[in-house]
Formats: structure tokens, sequence, C-alpha cells
């Protein structure tokens, strides 16, 4: 059983993964095919975009998921949002500034890619570091819905 437990959020983080990858191809559109407008669109939508669609991001929806919040179970703010992208929104700002904010960009958003990486397979909950200074989570959108109380920044515990 507990094989398959490991199985399960193995494909989980995955997905979630490629959820997240869909919505920074978007971004990465929008930057570089309508650059240096699009710039400034890219890092809106970078930002706005869990707290849209109840919780749903365009990629998130694709795959069936939404980003709530740990205080009271309901769907990401706004606040929530910009405060959990922002390891994206960061180095995508850079941006901004060519050639030399373009490199800065590309080094902060490999680091803080690699530690989003990592935390979502070292910590139990599955937590990125977005969702740890936001003080949320993403669950699965299957129409159950559950109270949630948050233990820690690192789990969340099913309430009955």
């Amino acid at each position: 059983m507990r094989k398959y437990l490991k199985t399960g959020l193995k494909v989980a983080r995955l997905t979630r993964m490629f959820a997240k990858a869909i919505d920074l191809f978007l971004v990465l559109i929008l930057s570089i095919f309508f650059y240096p407008v699009g710039l400034i669109l890219a890092l809106i939508y970078a930002g706005v975009a869990d707290s849209l669609q109840n919780g749903q991001s365009v990629g998130k929806r694709l795959m069936g998921f939404q980003v709530i919040s740990l205080e009271d179970g309901k769907p990401c703010t706004l606040k929530q949002s910009i405060i959990r992208n922002l390891p994206i929104i960061a180095p995508l700002a850079l941006a901004i500034i060519p050639f030399w904010g373009w490199l800065l960009g590309v080094l902060l958003g490999a680091i803080l890619l690699g530690l989003e990486i990592y935390l979502i397979y070292k910590l139990d909950s599955g937590h990125r570091l977005g969702d740890v200074m936001a003080d949320t989570s993403v669950m699965a959108n299957d129409g159950n819905k559950m109270r949630v109380a948050r233990a820690s920044w690192f789990e969340a515990k099913k309430m009955v």
C-alpha cells in the first residue's frame, strides 16, 4: 500500500510541475513576442494567476488543481497569489533591464526554480517555496471540499 501512495505522490508532484510549466510557457510567450509591453503583462499574469478562476491559473485549471489558503481553506486571494509567485516574479522583473538584467534574471531564476523543486520533493507536505511564503497549498480540484488547518508551514492536515 505504501508503494502506491509514493507513486501517487510522485505523479501529483510531476503533474503540479507540468501545470506550472504551462503557466511559465504563457509568461515566456508574452515576454518574448510582445516585448517590452508583454513583459509587463507577463509580470501581471504571473502575479495574479493563482487568484483567477477560483484559485486556478490556466495550467492548474488544465491539470485539475486549485490553490487554497491554509488559513481558511478558501481559494487563493490576490495577495497570496502575488506572494506565492514572488520566486517567479522577481527574476522576471529583472528582464526589464537589457543584458545584465537578463543574465541576473536567468541566474536568480535558476536558483529559485531549483529551490522550489527541491522543496516540493523534500517537504512531506509537497509545498514549494511560494506556498510556504504565502501560506497556501495546491489541492486536486475534484469537487471534494475539505477543511484545512495549518499545523505548520510544512504540513497540512485534513480535519474531519
